[in-house]
């Protein structure tokens, strides 16, 4: 990966909770992890640090099970201006190819900063009208776009700002990837009316969908451990459910289409079905 960009940023951000932000971030810091890549991650919730206690859980079952995974080196911003979080940063991306910031799961300034900054925006979502509010509002009756939301505002003048950026300084284009978690409780009708919101509003802004993960009580399971699909020897005997999720993981993984050092392995392997 070329040094003249530093780092490829991945921010998940959502102003809402309860996506699967946190899960999907870990779990996709810990795919880079097992390609080879040196991924850093910094959690910008102070509050719930779930990423950063995901990871610690992570190293504290190394350190009982006296094993060794792939992991990213973490952090949490506890400071209180733009400032401190620049240079935090900085610290933190020396040496690495990937740098993953989690953020809260409500308006925030921090969070606004880093997604304004990402090489890739990714934005969970429920199937829902509720969590599709957070990127645009929909007619009552029709359901047709009737507006962008503040935050779809935010990140399509960014997107702007960077292409230009693009232009002058080389900086890298923004890729922003909606990600469409916990599908499978979706009614159908329902679905379809998201499907036709979520392509109209993407052509207006410019973003990509792409399928995330199900909701499954394994994701749950895991916290406490660090443990993540990936760690296949780890687990014990998988059943199907596991299998199919982490199937959802390599999808999601291969969707998001981050430019890998070329150090790192050109598949998942370690995620393919057992």
């Amino acid at each position: 990966m070329s040094s003249q960009f530093g780092p490829h940023r991945i921010v998940f951000a959502n102003e809402k909770g309860g996506t699967g932000k946190s899960t999907t971030a870990v779990h996709i810091a810990i795919a880079l992890a097992y390609q080879g890549a040196k991924v850093a991650a910094l959690d910008l919730d102070p509050r719930q640090r779930t990423l950063h206690r995901y990871l610690e859980n992570r190293a504290e079952t190394e350190r009982r099970r006296g094993i060794t995974l792939p992991t990213a080196k973490f952090d949490v911003f506890n400071g209180s201006t733009v400032e401190e979080l620049d240079a935090q940063i900085a610290e933190l991306a020396e040496g690495m190819d990937f740098l993953v910031f989690d953020t809260p799961g409500r308006d925030d300034v921090f969070a606004r900063h880093v997604a304004t900054e990402a090489d890739t925006l990714v934005t969970p979502l429920n199937d829902s009208f509720v969590d599709f509010d957070l990127i645009g509002q929909v007619d009552a009756e029709t359901f047709k776009v009737r507006r962008l939301s503040f935050y779809a505002e935010l990140i399509w003048e960014a997107r702007k700002k960077r292409a230009m950026a693009t232009i002058t300084d080389k900086r890298r284009e923004m890729d922003w990837v909606v990600v469409r978690n916990r599908t499978q409780h979706s009614e159908a009708r329902n679905m379809k009316r998201l499907d036709s919101a979520l392509t109209e509003l993407s052509k207006r802004v410019g973003f990509r969908v792409s399928n995330g993960l199900s909701e499954r009580v394994i994701y749950r399971e895991l916290f406490p451990s660090g443990l993540t699909l990936l760690d296949k020897g780890q687990l014990g005997e998988l059943g199907t459910s596991h299998l199919v999720a982490r199937q959802e993981l390599r999808a999601l993984v291969a969707s998001l289409g981050l430019p890998m050092p070329a150090k790192a392995a050109p598949e998942l392997a370690l995620i393919a079905p057992a």
